[in-house]
C-alpha cells in the first residue's frame, strides 16, 4: 500500500434516496463493491409507474440486491413483503443495517443468485421480480430461465430487467411478453409479464 498522502482516497460507498411512498426522501447508505450499481432516480420512477397499483400487496423478489434500493422502493410503495439475494458480505451489512432503520419487511438471504434458483421452489411465489446482476456479468438469461422453470413466479407476475444499452440482449422464456423497453443514461430496462398458457 503507498503511503503516498496526494493519492485519492478509495470511495467507500454513498447515500442514495427512496422516491415515493411511506419512506419518500429517505436516505440509505450504500458500501462500493465490484459490479454494485444503484438503479438511479430516473429510472426507478419509470419503473413503478409502469408497476403502478400491481406493486399493492405484493410478494418481490430482489435476485441481486446490491443495495436493496429496489426492494426498499416497492415496500415503501405499498408492496407486502419483499425477499432480497445477496452474495457480498460487506453489503449484506450495510443492506441489514438500512433495514432495521427503516424497520422494512426485507427478508435478506445470503446466498448464489443462481444457485439459489436451482432449487424447486415449495414455497411462497413472487409476484414481481428485480433481475438486475452487475454488468460485468452475463447472469440474465440463466437468471429468468430458472424463475421460470422452477417454479417462482406467480401465475401473473411481473419480471423488470436491467442491464447495459448497448449489451446484448437476452434470451427469456417464450411465455414471457415485453411490455415496456426503454433506455436512459446508458441503461437498459424493461418489464416483462407472463402470458398465460394459450393465450
Amino acid at each position: 500500500m503507498s503511503n503516498n498522502k496526494n493519492q485519492p482516497k478509495e470511495k467507500s460507498g454513498g447515500r442514495i434516496r427512496i422516491i415515493g411512498g411511506k419512506w419518500r426522501s429517505r436516505k440509505i447508505s450504500f458500501r462500493e463493491a465490484p459490479g454494485l450499481r444503484p438503479t438511479g432516480d430516473r429510472i426507478r420512477e419509470t419503473l413503478f409507474n409502469w408497476l403502478g397499483i400491481n406493486i399493492d400487496g405484493a410478494h418481490c423478489l430482489d435476485l441481486y440486491a446490491g443495495t436493496g434500493i429496489l426492494g426498499l422502493e416497492a415496500l415503501s410503495r405499498g408492496a407486502s413483503t419483499c425477499t432480497a439475494l445477496e452474495n457480498n458480505p460487506t453489503v449484506i451489512k450495510q443492506l441489514h443495517v438500512n433495514r432495521d432503520q427503516l424497520e422494512a419487511d426485507l427478508s435478506i438471504i445470503t446466498a448464489d443468485s443462481i444457485k439459489f434458483l436451482q432449487h424447486k421452489n415449495s414455497g411462497r411465489v413472487f409476484d414481481i421480480v428485480f433481475v438486475d446482476p452487475p454488468f460485468s456479468k452475463t447472469l440474465h438469461t440463466e437468471s429468468c430461465g430458472l424463475l421460470e422453470s422452477n417454479g417462482w413466479l406467480a401465475p401473473d407476475a411481473l419480471i423488470y430487467c436491467e442491464l447495459p444499452a448497448k449489451g446484448n440482449l437476452f434470451a427469456t422464456p417464450p411465455s414471457w411478453r415485453i411490455e415496456k423497453d426503454k433506455i436512459a443514461s446508458g441503461v437498459r430496462y424493461m418489464l416483462y409479464s407472463r402470458i398465460e398458457s394459450g393465450a
